[in-house]
């Protein structure tokens, strides 16, 4: 009966079983900052405040969500490390392996406390370290899986792939558009080294001065001190 039903459908059990992966990793994906800033909202922490976004998913391991931040990290490893890929494609198997290791890395080495909170007893500023690296190389695995490795077919070049195909490769390729923006405008904001949220960080007025487009010459922020003057007058 299953065999007669894959036949039907013209879907072996492999490829159903790689679709399945690509969905799961996608949906966690998807869903890991929206579910992160709900239970943070359910489960306040003093004194981040309330029912506000904060500045990097990674911050959220201080809050009362740091059970889904681990949670879905561990998960997205697993299912990036049972990833099967395409028959013949090491691509699929190296790029799942190395992303399944640096959401590990995420999940098990965590950046530094906010302001007025205390790091675990075992924190280190090189696990800060650790914790960026790992989260760069996850967040390069996601796009490298989106833009390339799930928008592969074993339909022959030349031949038309099925509509339900053409438009999943269509949503990946979206995504994977919308991540790379997301990470180029990350990349345009100047990397103070401000004490008031993390080392090499922003605090709130340096980025106001910044989004405001004021060049004017400002030797220090206001706030919390930081020395900004060399780069606001670029």
């Amino acid at each position: 009966m299953t065999g007669q039903s894959s036949r039907t459908t013209g879907a072996r059990p492999k490829d159903l079983s790689q679709q399945a992966h690509r969905r799961i990793i996608g949906v966690l994906g998807l869903l890991l900052p929206i579910l992160l800033y709900f239970v943070a909202g359910l489960r306040p922490t003093a004194p981040l405040p309330r029912w506000t976004l904060l500045d990097s998913v990674s911050v959220y391991y201080y809050t009362g969500a740091v059970v889904i931040l681990v949670g879905v990290l561990f998960a997205l490893s697993l299912f990036l490390f049972s990833y099967p890929g395409y028959e013949n494609m090491i691509a699929d198997r190296v790029v799942g392996c190395v992303g399944s290791a640096a959401a590990l890395g995420v999940a098990l080495f965590p950046t530094e406390a906010p302001k007025d909170l205390s790091p675990p007893p075992w924190w280190s500023p090189p696990l800060r370290t650790v914790h960026y690296v790992s989260a760069v190389i996850l967040f390069v695995s996601f796009i490298l899986f989106a833009v390339w490795l799930f928008r592969k077919s074993k339909v022959p070049k030349g031949q038309k792939r099925p509509p339900e195909k053409q438009w999943r490769d269509r949503i990946c390729l979206a995504c994977g558009i919308v991540m790379i923006g997301v990470r180029s405008l990350g990349s345009e904001l100047p990397d103070y080294p401000c004490p008031h949220l993390y080392p090499r960080s922003h605090c709130d007025n340096c980025v106001r001065y910044f989004l405001a487009g004021q060049r004017r010459s400002v030797s220090a922020c206001p706030q919390c001190h930081a020395p900004i003057a060399s780069t606001l007058s670029r």
